[in-house]
Protein backbone atom coordinates (compact mmCIF):
# COMPACT_ATOMS: atom_id res chain seq x y z
CA UNK A 1 0.00 0.00 0.00
CA UNK A 2 1.54 3.66 -0.66
CA UNK A 3 1.74 6.07 1.47
CA UNK A 4 -1.24 7.81 -0.40
CA UNK A 5 -3.24 5.03 0.29
CA UNK A 6 -2.88 5.26 3.61
CA UNK A 7 -3.14 8.44 4.24
CA UNK A 8 -6.29 8.54 2.27
CA UNK A 9 -7.69 5.16 4.37
CA UNK A 10 -6.52 7.19 7.58
CA UNK A 11 -8.07 9.95 6.24
CA UNK A 12 -11.97 7.52 5.76
CA UNK A 13 -11.46 6.84 9.39
CA UNK A 14 -11.09 9.84 10.87
CA UNK A 15 -14.60 11.27 8.76
CA UNK A 16 -16.31 8.06 9.93
CA UNK A 17 -15.18 8.28 13.58
CA UNK A 18 -16.27 11.89 13.58
CA UNK A 19 -19.79 11.17 11.98
CA UNK A 20 -20.30 8.65 14.25
CA UNK A 21 -19.49 10.89 17.56
CA UNK A 22 -21.43 13.57 16.33
CA UNK A 23 -23.84 11.23 15.64
CA UNK A 24 -24.84 10.04 19.48
CA UNK A 25 -24.44 13.90 20.42
CA UNK A 26 -27.36 14.18 18.75
CA UNK A 27 -29.48 11.47 20.20
CA UNK A 28 -28.25 11.39 23.43
CA UNK A 29 -30.59 14.38 24.42
CA UNK A 30 -30.02 17.31 27.04
CA UNK A 31 -27.91 16.65 30.03
CA UNK A 32 -29.95 15.80 33.77
CA UNK A 33 -30.16 19.03 35.90
CA UNK A 34 -27.40 18.68 38.36
CA UNK A 35 -28.30 19.04 41.84
CA UNK A 36 -25.70 19.56 45.23
CA UNK A 37 -26.48 19.33 49.09
CA UNK A 38 -25.57 22.36 50.60
CA UNK A 39 -27.57 22.99 53.80
CA UNK A 40 -25.20 21.74 56.67
CA UNK A 41 -25.02 24.73 59.20
CA UNK A 42 -21.47 24.60 61.53
CA UNK A 43 -21.89 21.96 64.59
CA UNK A 44 -20.01 22.79 67.62
CA UNK A 45 -19.44 20.46 70.82
CA UNK A 46 -16.64 19.10 72.79
CA UNK A 47 -12.92 19.51 72.06
CA UNK A 48 -11.02 16.21 71.03
CA UNK A 49 -8.13 17.50 69.58
CA UNK A 50 -6.17 13.98 70.05
CA UNK A 51 -8.69 11.58 67.82
CA UNK A 52 -8.65 11.00 64.32
CA UNK A 53 -11.68 9.65 62.39
CA UNK A 54 -12.51 7.89 59.02
CA UNK A 55 -15.79 8.40 57.92
CA UNK A 56 -15.80 4.55 56.12
CA UNK A 57 -17.79 4.51 52.67
CA UNK A 58 -21.68 4.00 53.50
CA UNK A 59 -23.65 1.45 52.30
CA UNK A 60 -26.89 1.91 50.41
CA UNK A 61 -29.03 -0.36 48.52
CA UNK A 62 -28.84 -0.31 45.39
CA UNK A 63 -31.54 2.18 44.38
CA UNK A 64 -29.64 4.44 46.52
CA UNK A 65 -26.60 3.45 45.75
CA UNK A 66 -26.26 6.17 42.48
CA UNK A 67 -26.92 9.56 41.34
CA UNK A 68 -30.85 9.65 40.86
CA UNK A 69 -33.11 10.96 43.48
CA UNK A 70 -35.65 9.12 44.44
CA UNK A 71 -39.48 9.00 44.84
CA UNK A 72 -41.56 6.82 46.73
CA UNK A 73 -44.57 6.46 45.30
CA UNK A 74 -45.92 3.88 47.42
CA UNK A 75 -44.99 1.37 50.00
CA UNK A 76 -43.29 -1.00 47.67
CA UNK A 77 -42.69 1.10 44.88
CA UNK A 78 -40.35 3.81 43.39
CA UNK A 79 -39.10 6.20 40.62
CA UNK A 80 -36.70 8.56 40.25
CA UNK A 81 -36.94 12.10 39.78
CA UNK A 82 -37.36 13.20 36.25
CA UNK A 83 -34.36 15.18 34.20
CA UNK A 84 -32.57 15.25 37.98
CA UNK A 85 -29.76 13.69 39.17
CA UNK A 86 -27.00 14.04 42.43
CA UNK A 87 -23.16 15.92 41.55
CA UNK A 88 -22.47 12.24 42.49
CA UNK A 89 -23.23 8.98 43.64
CA UNK A 90 -25.39 9.28 46.68
CA UNK A 91 -23.16 7.70 49.25
CA UNK A 92 -20.30 9.63 47.90
CA UNK A 93 -21.89 12.63 48.37
CA UNK A 94 -22.79 11.29 52.77
CA UNK A 95 -19.08 10.48 52.47
CA UNK A 96 -17.71 14.08 51.69
CA UNK A 97 -20.62 16.03 53.62
CA UNK A 98 -19.98 13.99 56.84
CA UNK A 99 -16.23 14.65 56.52
CA UNK A 100 -17.12 17.90 55.32
CA UNK A 101 -19.06 18.69 58.77
CA UNK A 102 -16.46 17.30 61.13
CA UNK A 103 -13.57 18.96 59.56
CA UNK A 104 -15.73 22.30 60.11
CA UNK A 105 -16.63 21.73 63.18
CA UNK A 106 -12.63 22.04 64.50
CA UNK A 107 -13.47 19.91 67.06
CA UNK A 108 -11.12 16.94 66.24
CA UNK A 109 -7.11 16.43 65.51
CA UNK A 110 -8.00 14.47 61.84
CA UNK A 111 -10.82 13.89 59.81
CA UNK A 112 -10.38 11.42 56.61
CA UNK A 113 -11.84 8.51 54.40
CA UNK A 114 -10.25 5.04 53.70
CA UNK A 115 -6.98 5.89 52.71
CA UNK A 116 -5.74 8.79 53.73
CA UNK A 117 -3.65 7.48 55.84
CA UNK A 118 -4.63 8.82 59.24
CA UNK A 119 -4.01 7.35 62.57
CA UNK A 120 -7.40 6.11 63.09
CA UNK A 121 -8.88 6.14 66.43
CA UNK A 122 -12.86 5.67 65.09
CA UNK A 123 -14.50 4.71 61.96
CA UNK A 124 -17.67 6.56 61.93
CA UNK A 125 -19.99 3.82 59.46
CA UNK A 126 -22.91 5.45 58.41
CA UNK A 127 -26.04 3.20 56.41
CA UNK A 128 -28.37 5.02 54.12
CA UNK A 129 -31.62 3.49 55.09
CA UNK A 130 -34.03 6.39 53.17
CA UNK A 131 -32.99 9.46 51.39
CA UNK A 132 -36.42 10.18 49.14
CA UNK A 133 -39.64 12.22 48.53
CA UNK A 134 -42.54 10.46 49.63
CA UNK A 135 -45.62 11.42 47.52
CA UNK A 136 -49.13 11.61 48.58
CA UNK A 137 -51.60 14.10 50.53
CA UNK A 138 -48.24 16.29 51.53
CA UNK A 139 -45.00 15.75 49.86
CA UNK A 140 -42.31 14.99 52.32
CA UNK A 141 -38.84 15.25 52.48
CA UNK A 142 -37.45 11.68 54.42
CA UNK A 143 -33.58 11.43 55.15
CA UNK A 144 -32.81 8.21 57.15
CA UNK A 145 -29.04 7.32 58.12
CA UNK A 146 -28.14 5.00 60.55
CA UNK A 147 -24.48 5.28 62.02
CA UNK A 148 -21.97 3.21 64.20
CA UNK A 149 -18.87 4.51 65.78
CA UNK A 150 -16.15 1.43 65.80
CA UNK A 151 -12.72 1.63 67.76
CA UNK A 152 -10.27 1.19 65.34
CA UNK A 153 -8.16 -0.24 67.59
CA UNK A 154 -10.08 -3.64 68.78
CA UNK A 155 -13.17 -3.45 66.24
CA UNK A 156 -15.73 -3.04 69.40
CA UNK A 157 -18.87 -0.33 68.38
CA UNK A 158 -18.57 2.25 70.84
CA UNK A 159 -21.97 3.54 69.79
CA UNK A 160 -24.91 3.00 66.96
CA UNK A 161 -27.80 5.18 66.51
CA UNK A 162 -30.30 5.90 63.59
CA UNK A 163 -31.17 9.62 62.57
CA UNK A 164 -34.53 10.58 60.96
CA UNK A 165 -35.16 13.99 58.99
CA UNK A 166 -38.43 15.16 57.26
CA UNK A 167 -39.20 17.99 55.73
CA UNK A 168 -42.48 19.40 53.21
CA UNK A 169 -41.84 19.87 49.64
CA UNK A 170 -42.91 23.38 48.88
CA UNK A 171 -43.70 23.09 45.13
CA UNK A 172 -44.18 20.66 42.53
CA UNK A 173 -40.53 21.13 40.78
CA UNK A 174 -37.62 19.19 40.79
CA UNK A 175 -36.21 22.34 42.80
CA UNK A 176 -38.84 21.97 45.27
CA UNK A 177 -38.34 18.13 45.80
CA UNK A 178 -34.15 18.86 46.22
CA UNK A 179 -34.51 21.89 48.82
CA UNK A 180 -36.57 19.68 50.67
CA UNK A 181 -34.09 17.17 50.86
CA UNK A 182 -31.55 19.45 51.24
CA UNK A 183 -33.22 20.60 54.46
CA UNK A 184 -33.83 17.21 55.52
CA UNK A 185 -30.33 15.90 54.82
CA UNK A 186 -29.21 19.11 56.68
CA UNK A 187 -30.61 18.07 59.69
CA UNK A 188 -29.31 14.77 59.95
CA UNK A 189 -25.95 15.21 59.01
CA UNK A 190 -25.88 18.00 61.81
CA UNK A 191 -27.64 15.62 64.60
CA UNK A 192 -24.85 12.87 63.43
CA UNK A 193 -22.28 15.14 63.99
CA UNK A 194 -23.23 16.38 67.07
CA UNK A 195 -23.24 12.98 68.19
CA UNK A 196 -19.97 12.00 67.31
CA UNK A 197 -18.64 14.67 68.73
CA UNK A 198 -20.14 13.39 72.21
CA UNK A 199 -18.84 9.53 71.63
CA UNK A 200 -15.39 10.20 70.52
Amino acid sequence: MTYRQKYLRALAMVVVGSTVLSGCSLFSGPPNDTYELTNIEPVRGPYSRRRQVVVTDPAALKSLDGSNIVVRTSPSSIEYLSKSQWNDNLPAVIQQKLIQALEDSRRLGGVGKPGDGLAVDYLISPTIRAFEVVTGSADTAVVEISVRIINDRNGVVRAQRVFQATSPVGGTDSVAFVAALDRASGDVIGDIVAWVLKIV
